[in-house]
C-alpha cells in the first residue's frame, strides 16, 4: 500500500505526538529546571523517539550520551520526581500517548563509568497493579514519577537513568520484526549526592546487556489475556528505600482501577481505567510505520473514537466515528487512525 500525502503527514504526526523524553527534575518538590539541552543537567536526545534495538549502545542513555554543562545537587534520602513530556513542559502537554503503557523504572551509575560496564543499580521500579500500568498513573500525574535517593548512598557524582518500556508494539521481538518490538524511553540526569550515607553502589548490569528478547517482560502481548507483569532487569538494590525487593516477581492480579503508585510517590486521586482498544502502529521513522493488529486487540466500541485511537483496518471491529475535530485516516491496510 502507498501512502497519500494526507496519510504520510498524520502519521508523522501520530509518531510524533507518542513519544516523550525527561524535561526537568524536583529535589524535594524543588523545581531545578529545564535540563534538557546541552547548557543543562540532562543527557538529551536531538529528539523524543524511543531506542527500540536493546543490543545499541544507544540503550544507556539514548543517542546523545554526552557530558552537559551542569550538574544538580542532592542528599542522600531526598526525593527526586522526575518530569517527562513529549513535546513541552506546559501544563497543557499530553506527556505520552495512553496506548504506550508499560512499567517505569530508574537506574544508577557513577557518572566517572559513562554508564559502561556492569555498573547500573536499580534503585526503583513500578509496573502493572490493580489494573493499572505505571504509564497510566504518569500521566494522571502530568507527566511526574518519583522516588527517593537511598539514605545510606555515598557521596557522589551519579548518572541517574529514568526509564519507559511501552509495550503497545511489544508482542515482537525487534530482532524478529524491526518494525514492531517494546519501545525504549531513557535520558540520563547528571546528579551530585551529598551526605553522610557511606554505602557505594554494589556490583550492576549493564546497559545494554540486562535486557533480552527472550524476557517476559520485553516480548509481552499487551492486547491479550493478562493478570501480571514481570518488569524486566535486575532486583532493586535492598538499599534503596522505594521497598521494592525486585523485578522478578509478578505483580497482583487487577481488582479494581486505584493507580499503582511510582516507586516513591503518591497515586492521583482518581486513575485511569487500563483499555485493550488502542493499538498504535507507530515507529522511529515514517517509513516504517505499518503493522497489524495483534490478536485480541480489537473490540467492538460504542461512541465516538477517542483522538489517536484506532478506528479502522483489516479486521478491526471497533467504532469508526470519531471525535468531534478529528477524521478516521488511513495509516495502513491494518491501522486508521482518529487525527
Amino acid at each position: 500500500m502507498k501512502f497519500s500525502a494526507l496519510s504520510a503527514t498524520s502519521a508523522l504526526v501520530a509518531i510524533v505526538n507518542a513519544h516523550t523524553t525527561v524535561w526537568n527534575i524536583y529535589v524535594n518538590g524543588v523545581n531545578q529546571g529545564v535540563g534538557n539541552s546541552a547548557a543543562g543537567y540532562i543527557r538529551t536526545p536531538p529528539n523524543n523517539n524511543p531506542v527500540k534495538d536493546i543490543t545499541s549502545n544507544n540503550l544507556t542513555c539514548n543517542v546523545n550520551n554526552v557530558v552537559t554543562a551542569k550538574t544538580v545537587t542532592a542528599a542522600a534520602g531526598d526525593n527526586i520526581t522526575v518530569e517527562w513530556h513529549h513535546n513541552d513542559n506546559s501544563a497543557s502537554d499530553d506527556i505520552i500517548a495512553s496506548s504506550h503503557k508499560g512499567p517505569i523504572l530508574v537506574y544508577i551509575a557513577p557518572t566517572t563509568s559513562d554508564g559502561t560496564g556492569n555498573v547500573w543499580v536499580k534503585l526503583a521500579e513500578s509496573g502493572y497493579s490493580n489494573g493499572t500500568w505505571a504509564v497510566d498513573t504518569l500521566i494522571a500525574n502530568k507527566g511526574k514519577h518519583s522516588f527517593t535517593l537511598p539514605s545510606v548512598l555515598a557521596s557522589g557524582n551519579y548518572l541517574v537513568r529514568p526509564e519507559i518500556i511501552a509495550l503497545h508494539e511489544a508482542d515482537a521481538a525487534y530482532n524478529v520484526n524491526p518494525a514492531r518490538g517494546a519501545q525504549f524511553y531513557m535520558e540520563c540526569i547528571q546528579l551530585q549526592v551529598t551526605g553522610n550515607g557511606g554505602t557505594t553502589l554494589p556490583a550492576g548490569v549493564a546497559i545494554p546487556g540486562t535486557y533480552k528478547y527472550t524476557d517476559p517482560g520485553v516480548v509481552f502481548n499487551l492486547y491479550g489475556t493478562f493478570t501480571s507483569y514481570t518488569i524486566p532487569g535486575p532486583p532493586v538494590w535492598n538499599a534503596a528505600s522505594s521497598g521494592v525487593t525486585g523485578s522478578n516477581t509478578t505483580s497482583p492480579a487487577p481488582s479494581n482501577s486505584t493507580a499503582s503508585a511510582s516507586a516513591a510517590g503518591a497515586a492521583p486521586s482518581a486513575a485511569p481505567v487500563v483499555s485493550t482498544s488502542t493499538y498504535y502502529a507507530c515507529s522511529t521513522t515514517m517509513s516504517t510505520v505499518v503493522g497489524s493488529a495483534p490478536t485480541g486487540s480489537s473490540i467492538a466500541g460504542t461512541g465516538a473514537v477517542a483522538k489517536w485511537s484506532q478506528c479502522g483496518g483489516k479486521d478491526y471491529t471497533g467504532g469508526t466515528n470519531c471525535v468531534s475535530g478529528t477524521t478516521c485516516q488511513v495509516i495502513n491496510d491494518y491501522y486508521s487512525q482518529c487525527l
